[in-house]
């Protein structure tokens, strides 16, 4: 397909499906920190500052993490559909929040047969608040999601080591209990975990984390989202066989924005492949949300690069749980 003949009619329908797609990335708390501008066949990205963790992500780190998962599948979808997106990264010093412009040329079939398998998980892929099964994640699916971080200029690194795996777990632990007693965090938390029968469509609602979290050995804590409230789902897999799955820590060489938002494309790219295999992900930021324990991290589990994501891998145990997104409508706008 190549733009030229393309109608405008068909390209605004792409783009808007595009956009579609986008807004299925994971967010930090499911922020959706993200805005689309399009000008015919341009596509902007921007933040949405006001939708950053001002206490939890001041430098907007998890933002621009957040908003390149979101870009992988604004890429991803239009490659999909025929297009080939050129990417320019941060493109206006002037103009911080604006994070890329995506311009659309001539694609072809086979790069689209090639995108069709990923881009059938975007709607599949959700987020894990729980343990795994038992079932391990084979050498050769790791290998593939190695490939697949180094592709968007981020690595894996797997805590293999048990003694590793209690490390990161206790100290994502001592970073729960810090915020925990941080009133400020539990404000934020509060604002984004918004009580059940909400009509919102962002943040983590209580369909989205079980009522209980089976602990695993070692235990990764997840999150307070119900606050004592005894919110969140009943559990259904059998709590008994839930292990912590394969802990990852996925970095960059640099740790500037532009590395964030190359981080974020590489978590996506990598959750994209590991939903083909039936894999999801838990995610646990809050050691990395403490700035003396990220250095920590980094200095003693990353060869010295920088630690953007603590995630475990694994087959969910338990049913999939819900999740929700913006329409299109708050977050598109055309550019004139």
């Amino acid at each position: 397909m190549q733009t030229q003949n393309t109608s405008p009619a068909e390209i605004t329908d792409i783009v808007q499906r595009a956009v579609e797609d986008a807004v299925w990335a994971p967010s930090v708390h499911n922020t959706q920190p993200w805005r689309f501008g399009v000008r015919g066949s341009r596509i902007s990205l921007s933040a949405d500052p006001d939708r950053r963790l001002d206490v939890a992500d001041p430098e907007g780190r998890e933002m621009l993490i957040s908003c390149g998962a979101a870009l992988y599948n604004l890429r991803l979808s239009l490659r999909a559909h025929g297009f080939a997106p050129v990417v320019r990264l941060l493109p206006d010093p002037d103009r911080p929040h604006l994070l890329a412009d995506v311009h659309l040329e001539p694609g072809d079939e086979r790069d689209a047969q090639d995108a069709a398998r990923e881009y059938a998980q975007i709607r599949r892929r959700r987020s894990h608040r729980g343990g795994f099964r038992p079932d391990p994640v084979s050498g050769g699916v790791l290998a593939a999601l190695r490939h697949a971080a180094e592709q968007e200029g981020g690595r894996l690194v797997q805590a293999v080591d048990a003694h590793v795996k209690g490390a990161l777990a206790a100290l994502t632990g001592a970073a729960e209990h810090v915020q925990q007693r941080t009133r400020s965090y539990a404000a934020e938390i509060a604002r984004w975990a918004p009580a059940p029968a909400t009509s919102r469509q962002d943040g983590v609602q209580h369909g989205a984390y079980p009522k209980q979290t089976p602990r695993t050995e070692p235990h990764f804590p997840a999150r307070e989202f119900a606050r004592g409230q005894g919110w969140g789902t009943e559990p259904s897999g059998d709590d008994d066989t839930a292990i912590a799955g394969t802990v990852l820590l996925l970095v960059t060489r640099e740790d500037t924005p532009t590395a964030w938002l190359e981080a974020g494309q590489a978590l996506q790219r990598v959750l994209l492949r590991a939903a083909e295999h039936d894999l999801s992900a838990a995610y646990h930021t809050q050691a990395l949300q403490v700035p003396e324990l990220r250095s920590f991290i980094r200095t003693h589990f990353c060869g010295d690069a920088h630690p953007q994501m603590l995630l475990r891998l694994g087959v969910p145990n338990g049913d999939e749980l819900a999740t929700v997104r913006r329409p299109v409508s708050e977050v598109l706008t055309e550019e004139r």
